[in-house]
């Protein structure tokens, strides 16, 4: 089948496509960044479905309707906070990733858009974020016989660079 792994600078509440990813926070009830931007742009609607769902893992992923968004569907996935490298950060990431596609696939979603998951408030790395999204996302694509289009959506330039530089050398 066909796949297509690209990034861009975009305001994800605005994306047209199957399912944005959140970066949520373990309570999945709203909080800054990404996860903020999102409620607010629902409203109580994503607030009332998430309190149904008992909040979420890091590295594990839930989906909901995209409600007010132009995004049918929101997969929520809680990162792992940056403690140095020390504590599985790499794996729980990776996780994210993994779960993320693995609930679009089970769903038959045909497009979805993820953020940076991690980086801001988080504290991980931007460039170790970014490597482990691409080298996750391209591997879980390499293995899977359906059509599938994956964005990484980017807030800023230094982002949409990082991910845009490892994305050529595939």
């Amino acid at each position: 089948m066909t796949h297509s792994i690209s990034a861009i600078q975009a305001d994800i509440t605005e994306l047209t496509i199957d399912a944005i990813v959140n970066a949520a926070n373990a309570s999945l009830l709203g909080g800054g960044g990404v996860d903020g931007a999102i409620h607010r742009k629902t409203g109580p609607a994503l607030l009332a479905e998430c309190r149904l769902l008992g909040g979420c893992q890091t590295g594990r992923a839930k989906l909901t309707q995209g409600h007010d968004l132009p995004a049918k569907y929101i997969i929520h996935t809680v990162g792992p906070v940056w403690r140095g490298g020390r504590d599985n950060e790499a794996a729980l990431l990776a996780a994210c990733y993994q779960n993320s596609l693995g609930l679009a696939a089970a769903h038959r979603l045909n497009s979805v858009a993820f953020p940076c998951i991690s980086t801001g408030i988080y504290g991980y790395p931007l460039a170790e974020a970014a490597e482990i999204a691409v080298d996750t996302v391209s591997a879980f694509l390499s293995g899977y016989d359906g059509q599938l289009e994956v964005i990484f959506y980017c807030f800023s330039e230094q982002a949409l660079a990082a991910y845009r530089s490892l994305l050529t050398k595939r």
